[in-house]
């Protein structure tokens, strides 16, 4: 990475563009050194002209060809969206595979965190109550059970930190028994075995719905609520349709009876020190921009490094924001059977988006061209950088649970929603997130850092991000040293020592589920 006198900021020998570091922008006629004038006014974050650029020549960012060139461009020029054509995405028959030999790396020992220990060995960074739907039809009486529940139940239990309603669209009106519908079905049960619940989360259905709540816990002793002196204490499903209630008042009831049990057990958990390689972290990034893969994802990636090294387990995500830098992940697979499960993935992708008459040019968004991104494929070469350097030793697909240690790829769409409600199926006890653009986006069930990737937003959400990654831009940090912060920011949320922003301010979003089957 060459800085020129702090003004723009060149990734790799190859690039012929430079991204804008100053918050001002270049202005028009604006020199710097005697390498190049800017002929026109380029903004914070977007991408000068290294070099003449001829009509259809490949521009160059990361080393890697991010489009062609529509018009010719002079050097000291802005290029803008406009001059740069999509290239063709690679060809998914003729990447390589577990070709890279998997470095050597020095274990990373001595780090723990203070976490909830639940019986089949996961770890917590949170003590929460959860209650979940099986249809959407009864999120409004689980809404108004949770307020009830907050108000006059959570503060008899110190020891729980949250009560949430784990609230969806799915469960009626839809091709349930279709081969796509497994997706949002194991979404929802794996949610519901998210280390930070304790194995304690509720399910409350309707009763005439095509998902049985049955169906959440199916894995586990159902036990069903009946509205008597003798109920079950641990019961831990509830039919509102259930003939025995009269009225919306005994159905409310009934809920706060059963979940009062719950938190009683909840409430003996304790926080135990425990190796960092409990860890579970979900990487994610929405609402990027041009610095984010400068400053904010490297950094996320020399952490995730670092996670990796003390025996933890970390996923990326994305599909989207992953397909167009697929060539550069495949080598890096354990073995072949890992490497072409990403290429099933991406191939299953393009195939859905195909059905939408849909492709990947739908991605970027507005807010990310105007933070510098011109196409997909540059997004998608900063995306991946999240993901370190480490081995990937397993894929997953969406709703599916983390079953390595180590890097996981996670499969999942690049929406930020759907992206962190699959991540937090997958079983993650912390997210981190970064964002150039900025996002106030949070997740109730587990606590999520934000990172900026330049100090203009940094500086102007102080009190919404918890890291600002802004600083390897203007020189005052390295990737290694925010890297480094960021891993033990990581251990202090898990712990409890530490809140992050959006817990702080409450800043929590709905779970979004992704549903590719059809609805009736």
């Amino acid at each position: 990475m060459t800085f020129t006198e702090g003004k723009i900021i060149q990734i790799h020998p190859d690039d012929n563009v430079a991204i804008v570091v100053e918050a001002g922008g270049l202005e028009e006629g604006q020199a710097l050194g005697d390498r190049l004038v800017a002929t026109k006014r380029v903004p914070q974050g977007h991408k000068v002209a290294l070099a003449d650029i001829g009509v259809d020549e490949p521009i160059v960012r990361y080393g890697e060809v991010i489009g062609h060139a529509v018009v010719a461009i002079a050097r000291g020029e802005h290029v803008d969206e406009a001059r740069v054509r999509l290239p063709q995405a690679p060809v998914l028959g003729d990447l390589p595979l577990a070709t890279r030999p998997v470095p050597h790396v020095e274990p990373l020992e001595g780090y723990t965190f203070e976490g909830f220990r639940n019986p089949d060995g996961s770890v917590g960074t949170k003590n929460v109550l959860g209650i979940t739907t099986s249809v959407q039809c009864v999120a409004g009486t689980v809404d108004y059970v949770v307020a009830r529940i907050k108000r006059e139940l959570l503060p008899r239990y110190p020891n729980v930190d949250d009560v949430v309603g784990l609230n969806h669209t799915y469960g009626c009106g839809v091709a349930i028994n279709a081969p796509a519908a497994i997706v949002p079905i194991r979404t929802l049960k794996n949610i519901a075995l998210n280390p930070n619940f304790g194995n304690e989360v509720m399910v409350i259905g309707l009763g005439c719905e095509k998902l049985q709540p049955s169906t959440l816990v199916d894995d586990r002793p159902v036990k069903v609520y009946e509205n008597t002196e003798a109920a079950d204490p641990d019961a831990n499903v509830l039919s509102l349709q259930d003939e025995s209630f009269r009225g919306f008042g005994e159905m409310v009831e009934g809920i706060m009876t059963m979940a009062e049990r719950h938190l009683e057990r909840l409430n003996r958990r304790r926080r135990e020190t425990c190796p960092a390689s409990e860890l579970r972290v979900g990487m994610q990034c929405g609402g990027s921009d041009a610095f984010s893969g400068v400053t904010a994802n490297p950094a996320v990636g020399f952490a995730t490094d670092l996670i990796v090294r003390a025996g933890g387990s970390v996923m990326f995500s994305e599909v989207t924001e992953v397909r167009d830098a697929i060539h550069l992940l495949t080598p890096r697979a354990i073995d072949k059977d890992v490497g072409q499960a990403l290429i099933e993935q991406m191939a299953w992708y393009d195939d859905y988006l195909s059905q939408g008459q849909a492709d990947r040019s739908a991605n970027p968004s507005p807010g990310n061209k105007k933070g510098g991104l011109s196409n997909v494929v540059e997004k998608a070469l900063g995306s991946v950088i999240k993901s370190g350097t480490s081995p990937i030793v397993d894929v997953i697909g969406p709703g599916e649970r983390l079953r390595r240690k180590g890097l996981t790829f996670a499969a999942t769409p690049a929406s930020d929603f759907i992206c962190g409600t699959l991540q937090l199926a997958a079983g993650m006890n912390l997210q981190v997130f970064t964002t150039g653009r900025g996002t106030p986006y949070g997740l109730s069930m587990v606590p999520v850092l934000k990172v900026s990737t330049n100090s203009t937003l940094g500086q102007r959400w102080h009190d919404i991000i918890d890291l600002d990654a802004g600083r390897i831009a203007t020189g005052d940090a390295s990737i290694e040293e925010v890297g480094w912060e960021l891993f033990h920011l990581i251990l202090d949320v898990a712990s409890g020592r530490k809140q992050a922003a959006a817990d702080r301010l409450g800043l929590h979003n709905d779970l979004v589920l992704f549903n590719p089957a059809p609805v009736t």
